[in-house]
């Protein structure tokens, strides 16, 4: 068998292997280390290596610490059980049940069409209200949701601008012909969708015979550009908008379960406090990324605000006409997409008004610490399940006529089983259980211990190392994984250095999220680059600057309304605590400035 057979058999049976010699590998650890830390670590670098590599579903890597913990002696099964579904894994289900009923009654859809009717077709501004829908839904639904529904609008409405994607390929082959014999294959616009008439059609072969083959082509290539921006811009504004909303991502969710376990007198951050400091950050973050992808996709030009008698003008008034003619295909707003809209509402104004921190909220009318933003999302999503999806009539009672079918309500369970991604909520789980082993078995210190090193680097420069490492490695990794893995040591860091957690621990945590330079980083960008249209250079070059942006954005923030917000300037006596063995004298006073 010569060696390059031998070396596909080895890559078609390559998970295998990494399950098979990975705990080989390690075992040295359980040795060189000191006992109760060196079996930790052994727990959770296998972990991380199959959860980097998918050796094993992510959900079967992050039920490992059930089986381990135990028998390893790091921690009895009565504490690892519990983790797997604390609070914050029922705020994360009752979020996944809400989107699943927008996503039931057709509401996201609804909202989409209606911000592109809002902003326009021009190029740019097109793309604007792309990504302001696409970030605004993945507040609330998943990423990979709302990229999936968006991406189909984009198509349709670029097929109404440019016409057939394929004709657009072959018309920016064409040479240019000072004798005009080259054939153009001229687009014809999608009439299978939304049918011209005869005058239309003849109108825009006699202007496209006017003119040249280099004409045909430089518009094709600008209009290739376009089609580009489109669809790279909807999966990284929906990666953005994830971060603005303590459901909208699983990172965020847990940050929170781990400042629980780490810090649980640490009372800052809930759903409230959350959006305050981070909506703003993905308002700028979102503004510059569409200047940014506006200027490299030909989006910014002088049609932003001038309106001429063209044919791009014409293409863009039918563009106008699909949009308009698709919004009035889902007809007035019915029963229940006004009752889901009405719930989804009050769910976001009562997580946001429990415990908003700048004002009293109404937690203050039940026992302190007994209600949570769980408690709030699982009442809301509670009523969902018995409310009904069409308008109850009296009449119905007192007419023996009347169909006695039973009334539907606006979600079932059914449809609840079939949407929700539960390997997710185990992932947290997962991640809640290491991050406890790691506590209790004192590997958060010694790992502390040794990163001493690092107290001498600035903490506003730490802020920009931290976030440029996490958003580098989660290219490569789950985001949620890799905030498992990191955030720990992250927050060890902060206490061996004297700098508050949440200076370190936040920027981490959305950086995670920034994951925009390879089609594998996100489901999200998977499914633009499955359209066929975008090459991985295309992602690279655009994702390059896009972290770059996004490492700014983020240090802006933490060093200006997130450091009043949360008081970050200071130490705080809730992490004191687990810093009682760290000596006074050998740390540097905290200062953010630079």
């Amino acid at each position: 068998m010569d060696l390059l057979k031998f070396s596909k058999k080895l890559w078609s049976v390559r998970k295998q292997l990494i399950v098979l010699l990975t705990p080989l590998l390690l075992l040295p650890l359980l040795f060189v280390l000191p006992a109760k830390e060196g079996k930790c670590l052994y727990v959770v670098l296998l972990m991380a290596l199959f959860w980097c590599t998918e050796a094993l579903p992510l959900a079967v890597t992050a039920m490992l610490p059930v089986c381990l913990f135990p028998t390893m002696g790091i921690l009895p099964s009565k504490k690892v059980c519990p983790q797997y579904f604390l609070e914050t894994n029922f705020l994360f289900l009752s979020g996944l049940v809400m989107a699943s009923a927008i996503e039931e009654w057709g509401l996201h859809r609804r909202i989409a069409l209606k911000v592109l009717k809002i902003v326009g077709v021009k190029p740019a501004w097109l793309i604007l209200g792309m990504m302001l829908t696409s970030s605004f839904l993945s507040m609330w639904l998943s990423n990979t949701a709302t990229t999936a529904m968006m991406l189909p609008i984009a198509n349709a409405i670029l097929e109404s601008l440019f016409g057939d994607l394929e004709t657009l390929k072959e018309n920016a082959k064409v040479k240019n012909d000072p004798e005009g014999q080259s054939q153009v294959k001229l687009h014809v616009l999608p009439s299978e969708k939304h049918t011209l008439t005869g005058d239309d059609r003849a109108d825009g072969l006699e202007r496209g015979d006017q003119r040249s083959p280099e004409e045909v082509r430089k518009e094709a290539e600008y209009q290739l550009k376009v089609w580009k921006g489109f669809l790279i811009c909807i999966p990284y504004a929906a990666s953005i908008g994830g971060t603005a909303t303590l459901t909208g991502t699983a990172p965020n969710l847990i940050l929170i379960g781990q400042m629980k376990s780490y810090f649980p007198e640490c009372d800052l951050i809930n759903f409230g406090s959350w959006f305050i400091f981070a909506f703003p950050l993905m308002i700028v973050f979102l503004f510059v990324a569409w200047i940014w992808i506006s200027f490299l996709y030909g989006g910014l030009n002088t049609r932003l605000c001038i309106n001429k008698q063209d044919d791009r003008a014409a293409a863009e008034a039918k563009a106008r006409a699909v949009i308009d003619e698709d919004y009035k295909k889902l007809g007035p707003i019915n029963f229940a997409e006004g009752s889901i809209s009405f719930f989804f509402i009050l769910f976001a104004i009562l997580l946001f008004t429990r415990d908003p921190k700048f004002v009293t909220g109404w937690s203050i009318f039940f026992n302190k610490g007994y209600v949570s933003d769980a408690v709030t999302g699982v009442i809301i999503i509670s009523i969902l399940f018995f409310f009904p999806s069409q308008r109850p009539s009296l009449r119905w009672w007192f007419n023996p006529r009347a169909s006695n079918t039973p009334y539907v309500p606006l979600l079932s369970w059914k449809r609840v089983q079939e949407c929700v991604p539960w390997n997710i909520i185990l992932l947290l789980g997962g991640g809640f259980a290491m991050a406890k082993g790691c506590e209790e078995s004192g590997l958060a210190a010694w790992i502390g211990g040794h990163l001493q090193p690092l107290a001498q680097v600035p903490p506003a420069v730490a802020v920009i190392l931290i976030t440029a490492f996490i958003a580098c490695f989660t290219e490569f990794a789950s985001n949620t994984a890799t905030i498992i893995i990191f955030l720990p040591v992250i927050a060890e860091l902060a206490i061996r250095v004297k700098v508050n957690p949440l200076y370190f621990m936040i920027p981490a945590t959305i950086g995670c999220s920034y994951a925009f330079m390879l089609p594998v980083s996100t489901p999200p960008n998977s499914i633009a680059f499955a359209s066929g249209h975008l090459m991985v250079k295309d992602m690279v070059k655009t994702g390059f600057m896009m972290n770059i942006l996004g490492i700014v954005c983020v240090s802006l923030a933490m060093n200006t309304w997130g450091l009043h917000m949360f008081t970050l300037h200071t130490y705080p006596d809730w992490a004191r605590p687990l810093n009682s063995t760290v000596p006074e004298s050998t740390v540097p006073p905290f200062n953010v400035t630079m």
